[in-house]
């Protein structure tokens, strides 16, 4: 049974509390025990031949195990094993290959077989390869004389003939028909990194494998970063061995010396790499793209200076390694790359995002920068390009022009007058998520609301009919309509003329005669959103169970954070990072408090993770006399630890931007702590490094203010490693909300 709240003026769909009576509360077991239920796990689904088909991994019925990677006819859903595990099995093997990941040769007939894979800066970055011949059925494995699980992003070339690797911070290329190797670069080591990206330009600009093949298969295009000079990180695991492990990697902190990184293209023969001309110091501009550019002869290089304002498009000759400028993107804050721009009209345009008019929208820049043509007009903002067909002219993207918590698809044309179109229904509100086939005719897709669970199907585009589901969540939306609901509803809230967006969730059996606590869940960086009509996972699970025990739990999304509400909002924050946000979220808790007078202004909580946690030093130093309680988990407390790229593309450098750096780290201001504050953090974290929470605890000292601090031995940024952490985790959580702001509504 469901019914429409209202709060605030703005309406959702909530489960209706006066029919949840009986039902049970939730469990810390329930959501982050062994038994837990999980989500349906999605297929790991690859389209074929253009969309016609598709393939998914899932369990070998053979007694042997492992797994098979199975085809399914998009129209009729028919399936049909490609490969069985017993093809996986090598010889002399006692049990098929373990599958990280997979990928087809463009022609259909090899397949490439991750395997054997772990960490080094994300799961499953580094491990074994192996190459099957689904002619032949003949198995073996690529890179076989490197050091073992020693490969990187092996990839076929688009003719199918050749496969290109990383391995020791070099680039190989191994022929197919006979295992033939090339040796690309010689100067790969622990200072000369070719072919992957620094540990900040992977982090920030998404630069992981740093090498693409031409289109004619006959060179490779690559990234050389050189990190001599950079400053060197080291983080101690201390759990493994009866010594201390010390694992140190480059790493550029704001306003310190940048990784010097060139790009350039070498035949996959072997030769010497041809160096494009990029005029300036390679220190202080970023190569954040670099793509083929609809030709063998000629790539596609984004150049951006340090401050991260101006993005310089160039097309080079990899002939001589001469470049040309075609196109500039400027902004007064920052300009953000482009993923993948795409070729058009036999390589006479490429689109390109760009706020230039005060919202992202999609244009098409002509080759030689003669036109730009604005293709989607209007006062909405573009979330992502999903697919762009060249030979229908269409465009689909993500936008949601009338409510920025929710995701819809759109379509519009690439030619004439421009002409957009909803794709997704009415029928489906909520968030929408879309992996459009090459083809543009077939969709996988996910949609969920606040309180509801995912589901995924298989839609033809554009009408959007369902063929099939692949996912439907259906236990974990039994055990949601088995438990307890109060009211949840969005709404807003102004502050200084601004109306900010939020999400409010009452404890079942709300008496509004009462006093409650407020917990506040935030973000407020750049780099999210919390306020969304999407399921939150075990995240919003643990909020409902902290409802359930007597919390009002809201979330607010202050100025800068990464809704579709234009330029202006999401720049606003400037050059002032933690204090623009602080001060509206401290603004829309009064003005909650003033505004509802069963919120309890005598036990205001607040918590976070990452930016978020950042968020909750800044509340619990800055407005010591409003939150009572703070969470932090993960959080950076001195922007000066950051990462260059991040920190330096919204807040300048900490030599032109001192007073911001200063004012806006929490650090700054922990001598104003009034409440209880617990510090969370994994000492293996890679990402917000652990020295940010002993120099916060070791400045807490200094002012004599107590507090509460856990620290997760070797858990990275996640803190979910090994076993029953986050139940760990929770459980701490959850019982120092308990003691330090009780529960429960109380007579005013």
């Amino acid at each position: 049974m469901r019914r429409l709240g209202m709060f605030g003026g703005t309406a959702l769909l909530a489960w209706a509390a006066t029919s949840m009576a009986n039902a049970a509360p939730l469990t810390l077991e329930q959501i982050y025990g062994e038994n837990a239920i999980k989500l349906d796990r999605n297929p790991e689904s690859k389209w074929l031949k253009g969309g016609d088909a598709y393939t998914t991994i899932e369990p070998s019925k053979d007694k042997a195990g492992g797994f098979d990677i199975v085809a399914h006819q998009t129209a009729t859903g028919a399936a049909s094993i490609l490969i069985s595990a017993r093809d996986l099995t090598p010889a002399g093997a006692s049990a098929p290959l373990g599958i990280s990941g997979y990928q087809w040769s463009d022609d259909g007939r090899y397949a490439l077989i991750a395997t054997n894979t772990h960490r080094l800066r994300h799961p499953d970055d580094i491990g074994d390869y192996w190459l099957l011949d689904r002619q032949t059925r003949a198995l073996r494995q690529i890179g076989a004389k490197r050091p073992a699980a020693s490969l990187m992003f092996a990839t076929f070339s688009p003719d199918s003939t050749r496969i290109a690797y990383l391995s020791g911070n070099n680039l190989y290329v191994e022929r197919v028909a006979d295992g033939a190797t090339v040796q690309l670069t010689t100067d790969g080591s622990e200072q000369i990194l070719n072919g992957i990206g620094d540990p900040v330009y992977e982090e920030e600009f998404e630069l992981a494998q740093a090498f693409t093949w031409s289109p004619d298969s006959r060179h490779v295009a690559y990234w050389r970063s050189d990190t001599t000079g950079v400053g060197t990180f080291h983080m101690i695991k201390n759990t493994d061995t009866i010594y201390p492990q010390v694992i140190s990697f480059p790493y550029s902190k704001p306003g310190t010396t940048n990784s010097a990184v060139k790009v350039g293209v070498v035949a996959a023969e072997g030769g010497p790499t041809t160096w494009f001309a990029l005029e300036g110091d390679p220190r202080e501009n970023y190569v954040p793209r670099m793509s083929w550019a609809d030709s063998p002869t000629e790539v596609l290089i984004q150049y951006e200076n340090r401050a991260q304002n101006t993005n310089r498009v160039m097309i080079g000759k990899i002939a001589d390694g001469s470049v040309r400028t075609v196109f500039t993107d400027r902004d007064d804050a920052w300009v953000d790359a482009n993923a993948d721009p795409k070729w058009l009209d036999h390589g006479r345009f490429f689109t390109w995002l760009s706020e230039k008019d005060g919202w992202r929208h999609l244009y098409l820049i002509a080759r030689d920068g003669s036109q730009v043509q604005l293709r989607t007009p209007g006062d909405f903002d573009i979330v992502s390009v999903e697919n762009i067909d060249a030979a229908s002219g269409t465009v689909y993207y993500v936008a949601s022009p009338d409510n920025v918590m929710q995701r819809y698809l759109y379509r519009t044309s690439l030619s004439g007058a421009p002409k957009l179109e909803r794709v997704t229904p009415a029928s489906e509100p909520g968030f929408n998520a879309y992996d459009v086939a090459p083809s543009g005719r077939w969709a996988f897709h996910t949609v969920s609301r606040f309180d509801q669970p995912p589901v995924t199907d298989v839609v033809s585009l554009p009408d959007h009919r369902s063929a099939r589901g692949l996912t439907d969540n259906k236990a974990m939306r039994q055990l949601m309509a088995g438990t307890a609901h109060g009211e949840e509803s969005f709404f807003k809230v102004t502050v200084d003329g601004t109306a900010l967006d939020g999400w409010m969730m009452k404890p079942p059996g709300f008496d509004p005669a009462k006093k409650y606590p407020l917990l506040v869940y935030v973000y407020g960086e750049p780099a999210g959103q919390t306020v969304q009509d999407k399921w939150g996972g075990d995240r919003y699970m643990w909020h409902l169970m902290m409802a359930q025990r007597g919390y009002i739990v809201v979330s607010i999304d202050n100025h800068g954070v990464a809704s579709p509400r234009g330029r202006a909002w999401r720049k606003s924050i400037y050059r002032q990072i933690g204090i623009l946000a602080s001060a509206d979220q401290a603004a829309a808790v009064r003005a909650l408090i003033a505004e509802h007078n069963y919120i309890d202004p005598a036990r205001i909580g607040v918590w976070g993770w990452s930016g978020g946690g950042a968020m909750t030093l800044n509340a619990m130093f800055r407005y010591p006399d409003l939150y009572k309680t703070g969470i932090a988990v993960a959080a950076p407390a001195n922007q000066r630890l950051y990462n260059s790229i991040y920190q330096e593309r919204y807040m300048g450098t900490p030599q032109n931007n001192p007073d911001g750096y200063r004012n806006g780290s929490p650090i700054t201001f922990a001598g104003d702590l009034k409440g209880d504050l617990l510090v969370i953090q994994g000492t293996g974290d890679d990402n917000v490094h652990y020295q940010n929470m002993e120099q916060m605890t070791d400045a807490l000292i200094a002012h004599n203010k107590q507090f509460s601090m856990m620290a997760y031995p070797d858990r990275t940024h996640g803190i979910f490693e090994k076993k029953n952490t986050r139940l760990h985790l929770f459980t701490l959580m959850t019982n120092y909300l308990a003691e330090h702001l009780p529960p429960g509504g109380v007579a005013r």
